[in-house]
Formats: structure tokens, C-alpha cells, sequence
């Protein structure tokens, strides 16, 4: 156990070194460079509305979008449906559904899927470039398999493997990314918490099929011939995430989390997280309302901002305890800015068994 502490340890410092280095680096030059954009979106309403500052403290299935290791904290089993219309206005939906189940006093496992809906598309070509009635309709779906561990009272891990598709009418791409995650707890109330999180690391991936391909007949002889289309592939938008938390227990029913990290994108702006959860019990219900912003570069230029999220995050959640368990089934809301799009709205059930 000691040499476990003394590795992971060593990776937080590691990790700090890196995010600093990043922080001054920047990654300017690399903007717009990956793809599989849909791996930055959160799908999930709680760990949303603080702006996934959570990623030393959010639990349960949840985690595998923020820091996996927060898994291992899931009680017995989890379920989770939510909807969000993705970027307001333009009529994109992102339905997520997912589980999580304890296999052993120290082990979780868990399976997510994410899928994007963006309606029906008209069908144009060159030599018909008006909509001709002929519809397709594009897809991207991410099927996670998660895997966290309690090592031990303060220490905790786990890692995410992604599975990721996308189609539109005649073209197609497939990968895999690979997330990884470190929690540790200290504190004579288990009152602060550090994580660290690598997220979104795979090989590149590459658009296929018969739309690359184009049919051409030459002029002169009249015969025919098909040109294969060369496409350069994409690497995967990874990201180093590191974070904080600290506990405000004002009594056994009511605290105050306070949240803040920092997030290296290697294809975008570097951004940090604040968020605070605050949330109080009675013996049948509990509710929490939070709020978050994240910060980065020209976040509050409207000409200058690279992002459509202008950083203000905030929402609630409410659990009812039933049963003689009294096990949680709960609700939860987060709205997200978006100046151009409006805003972007996230609902959500989640239902836990104990």
C-alpha cells in the first residue's frame, strides 16, 4: 500500500507539473484541430450545473464523465435518464441513459450511452443542389464501460473506455478513447478531496465510405471512372483535468461544497472551473442547488470568444427518500449559457438503490 500512495502521489505532482506547464503553454495553435468534439460534452444535469468543477467530489455514475474514480463511491446500484437540447436553438438532442452497480465492497462497474440526435437532413448533390424531398439523418453515440476501485479509506481510482460512432448519409467513423482517474481524500471529516483526470486519449480516427468516392465520365471517349476522395483522419480532443474540493459541514444535514479546477485541452483554450453545491437534508428528502462558471480566454469578449458557452452554469436537484431503505429517486435541472445558441437546458432522473 505504501508504494501504491508513493505512485499515485507521484501523479498528482506529475499532473500539477503538467497542468502548469500547460497553463503558460497554451494550445493556440492547435484549435480546431481535433474532432470527436461530442467527448466535451457533459451529459449529465448534476455535475453540469457547476460546471464540472466536481471532478474531486461528484459521485456516482456521474464520474465517468467528470473523474471516473468518483464511481467507486456509487452506494449499490445507480440509474440515470437525461435529456439536454444540446446548443438551445439548434434543434440538437443528447440523450443519455446509464448504470452503475457495486460487484464487491471495493469494486464498481458501470455502462453509459450517449446518443446525438440532429434531426432530418435534406439531400443535395452538385447536380441537384435543391432539396429534392430525400432525407438522412446524422448520428454520434458514445457507449461507455466503466471501472472504479476503493483502494483504500482515502484513496481512490478507476478508468472509462469510450466507443464512438459517427454517420451521416453515406460516410462513416469509428473509434475508441480511454479516460482515467485518481481521487484522494483527507481530512478529520473526509472534508477535502484532490483528483485528478485524463480524459479522451485514443488513436485517431478516419471518415469512410461511399461518399468519398465520386463517379465522372469523360467527355471525350465517354467512358466512366470513380475518384476516391483522400481524407486526413482526427485525433481525439484529450484533456488533463485537476481538482479541488472542500467541505463547509455547518451540520449532519446541511453543507456547503466548494469547488474549483483546471482543465489543459490539447486542441482548444485552457479553462478553470468554480462551482459550489450547496445541500440540505430532512428525513425524506434532500435538496441541492448549484451554480458554476468557467473561465477562459475571452470568455466575456462576444467578438473574441472561441466558445458557444459564455461560462455560466446552475441548477438543482431533489431526492425523495422511499422505502423502508429510504432510498433516493430523484430529479434534477441545469441550464447552461449560450449567448448565440440560447439557452441550453438539461433534465434528468436519477433513481438509487441501496
Amino acid at each position: 500500500m505504501k508504494i501504491l500512495n508513493k505512485i499515485i502521489k507521484g501523479s498528482m505532482i506529475a499532473g500539477a507539473v503538467l497542468a502548469c506547464s500547460a497553463s503558460f503553454a497554451g494550445n493556440e495553435d492547435r484549435v480546431g484541430e481535433a474532432g470527436a468534439s461530442q467527448l466535451l460534452v457533459n451529459p449529465w444535469a448534476r455535475s453540469a450545473a457547476w460546471a464540472d468543477a466536481g471532478v474531486a467530489s461528484v459521485n456516482g455514475l456521474e464520474a465517468t464523465f467528470t473523474n471516473v474514480a468518483g464511481l467507486a463511491f456509487t452506494d449499490k446500484t445507480q440509474i440515470k435518464v437525461n435529456y439536454t437540447n444540446w446548443l438551445g436553438s439548434a434543434n440538437i438532442d443528447l440523450y443519455s441513459a446509464g448504470l452503475a452497480q457495486r460487484v464487491s465492497d471495493q469494486d464498481v462497474i458501470s455502462v453509459a450511452i450517449q446518443a446525438f440526435g440532429y434531426g432530418d437532413v435534406y439531400r443535395t448533390t452538385v447536380n441537384l443542389p435543391e432539396p429534392t424531398g430525400a432525407v438522412f439523418t446524422p448520428r454520434q453515440n458514445i457507449v461507455n464501460v466503466g471501472y472504479a476501485r476503493e483502494f483504500s479509506n482515502s484513496i481512490y481510482g478507476g478508468f472509462n473506455l469510450k466507443v464512438l460512432t459517427e454517420s451521416v448519409a453515406n460516410m462513416s467513423a469509428s473509434g475508441v478513447a480511454f479516460d482515467a482517474g485518481i481521487r484522494y481524500i483527507t481530512g478529520e471529516q473526509d472534508h477535502v478531496k484532490f483528483g485528478i483526470s485524463l480524459k479522451n486519449v485514443g488513436p485517431t480516427m478516419q471518415f469512410d465510405g461511399d461518399g468519398l468516392a465520386t463517379p465522372i465520365v469523360y467527355q471525350t471517349t465517354g467512358g466512366s471512372a470513380t475518384l476516391e476522395q483522400r481524407v486526413n483522419d482526427f485525433e481525439m480532443p484529450s484533456q488533463l483535468v485537476m481538482g479541488v474540493s472542500y467541505d463547509f459541514l455547518f451540520s449532519e444535514t446541511n453543507k456547503l461544497t466548494a469547488a474549483g479546477s483546471f482543465t489543459a485541452n490539447s486542441f482548444s483554450n485552457d479553462q478553470y472551473r468554480f462551482g459550489l453545491d450547496y445541500g440540505m437534508a430532512t428525513e425524506k428528502a434532500a435538496f441541492n442547488v448549484r451554480a458554476g462558471y468557467v473561465l477562459e480566454k475571452n470568455i466575456f469578449s462576444d467578438e473574441n470568444r472561441t466558445s458557444a458557452l459564455s461560462g455560466l452554469t446552475a441548477g438543482f436537484s431533489v431526492d425523495a427518500l422511499v422505502g423502508e431503505s429510504k432510498a433516493p429517486i430523484g430529479i434534477e435541472y441545469c441550464y447552461r449559457m449560450s449567448p448565440v445558441f440560447g439557452g441550453i437546458n438539461s433534465f434528468g432522473v436519477t433513481i438509487s438503490l441501496k
